[in-house]
């Protein structure tokens, strides 16, 4: 991906291997990525992987929030609000430490738990978080549960209450409306947006959720449209065939690794 133009991944998590064994070996692979043109992200979701993750050679620190208690309950075995505390602790650790800090409020959109998250409640969210010191709110739409009409509600409310930090917004395309809720997050004044190689991905803490919007797919759309970006869907698209391969499947969930003999509108 850095050879296709992307000068943001989020290179590593610092989960613990026992329960999420697919993110192991997060600080080999930093040091494998110790030359790079583009700035390395790494997730931490507690104090242990805050630890590790500045041990490492990483740009900017991922932390992550809960916009409703069911999921956060379900999924970490405390409350969010517990939970939330210790992400601003985060935060500030990671500020002092010298690194951008973003954090991911996940079920921004809505909850396997408890269904519907009021939007107030996430606009609250990235104030307090913004106010904490972050450089960016990214809002999570964990079970791809949100619809482009939501997504215009929510963003803009979000861009204001988490002033001067940045919105980004992390799309899953588990009902098909991910790239819509993308365009939509875009026009509504989003400032980035996360896709993964392939389309890969889903949360294992999320039965049945789909994986996020795929990079190659994601760009080729917004290209079509008229933007100008750094990132070559085609390159990006060899590389989610490589993937594919490497993880055993037939071929990626995204669609353009599929017809690359078409070319692609700029």
């Amino acid at each position: 991906m850095e050879r296709a133009g992307a000068g943001r991944i989020e290179t590593v998590s610092f989960a613990h291997p026992g329960h999420v064994p697919q993110m192991a070996g997060a600080e080999e692979i930093c040091a494998a990525l110790a030359e790079r043109s583009f700035s390395a992200i790494g997730l931490v979701l507690n104090e242990r992987g805050l630890a590790r993750a500045l041990g490492c050679d990483l740009d900017e620190i991922n932390c992550v929030a809960y916009a409703s208690d069911g999921y956060a309950r379900q999924n970490t075995g405390a409350s969010a609000a517990l939970r939330n505390a210790e992400a601003a602790t985060l935060v500030t650790r990671a500020k002092t430490a010298g690194r951008r800090v973003s954090v991911t409020i996940a079920v921004a959109f809505g909850d396997p738990v408890e269904g519907a998250v009021p939007p107030e409640r996430v606009a609250d969210l990235a104030a307090e978080f913004a106010a904490a010191g972050a450089d960016e709110i990214a809002l999570g739409d964990t079970i791809g549960s949100g619809n482009p009409l939501t997504v215009e509600h929510l963003v803009p409310s979000v861009i204001a209450s988490a002033a001067p930090a940045a919105v980004r917004c992390h799309f899953h395309n588990t009902r098909n409306a991910g790239y819509a809720n993308a365009v939509a997050a875009m026009r509504s004044g989003a400032g980035a947006l996360d896709a993964s190689v392939g389309g890969f991905g889903g949360s294992p803490f999320s039965p049945g959720a789909g994986g996020n919007v795929a990079t190659e797919d994601l760009t080729a759309l917004l290209r079509a449209m008229g933007l100008r970006l750094a990132i070559d869907p085609h390159l990006a698209a060899e590389t989610g065939i490589w993937l594919s391969g490497v993880l055993g499947h037939a071929g990626p969930p995204a669609m353009l690794g599929r017809v690359e003999a078409q070319p692609v509108p700029h």
